[in-house]
């Protein structure tokens, strides 16, 4: 029934259902005394009176868009509007898609830590780092563990000397409160 894309019903539901409106004005829309017109082709048409640029994308059966409304005069494309808005969606998605997000993982220790444990400890680090996440390593001190905040800081320089083949040591550790804390980045490819 409303099969023709420049209906007002049309344009309306298509409006509603964009996630989000690109802000562009339409066909009726612009009221403008004159515009700069560029073709469906990419090739500019001149200065002209909105209602004759509107006239010119109704005879082509596209749509006239204010692409850039700062400008002097504003500048109008004929185009078709809908595909225009599905490129933009997908370009979106795309980008999203190839977006990657990377997370801060977090290992504890004591100061008393043992061996076999520093080492499994230092294998979950060298997963996290190949996965391409940023590692937090800190060290908790407990009682009277605070006046030996020395042997923290070796432990820590020993866990980034073991992961020193996939990463680098981004912070030196750092006292902060009970805690001792540096961050390791995984080394470019």
């Amino acid at each position: 029934m409303y099969a023709d894309a420049r209906h007002p019903l049309f344009c309306f539901i298509l409006e509603v259902l964009t996630i989000g409106k690109l802000d562009h004005q339409l066909n009726e829309e612009i009221r403008d005394k004159e515009v700069r017109l560029i073709g469906s082709d990419g090739a500019q048409l001149g200065i002209m009176s909105a209602a004759q640029a509107n006239a010119l994308a109704e005879e082509q059966e596209l749509d006239l868009v204010k692409i850039s409304p700062n400008a002097t005069p504003p500048v109008c494309k004929i185009m078709d509007y809908s595909k225009f808005c599905f490129d933009q969606k997908k370009k979106e998605k795309e980008a999203k898609k190839n977006q990657r997000v990377v997370e801060i993982k977090e290992i504890r220790m004591s100061p008393s830590i043992d061996t076999n444990d520093f080492n499994t400890k230092v294998k979950a680090a060298q997963k996290f780092l190949s996965d391409g996440n940023r590692v937090k390593v800190s060290v908790r001190f407990r009682g009277r563990e605070m006046a030996h905040t020395n042997l923290g800081e070796k432990l820590l320089m020993d866990f980034a000397a073991a992961c020193e083949q996939i990463a680098t040591m981004e912070k030196n550790p750092k006292l902060e409160g009970r805690f001792m804390a540096m961050f390791l980045t995984p080394k470019k490819q």
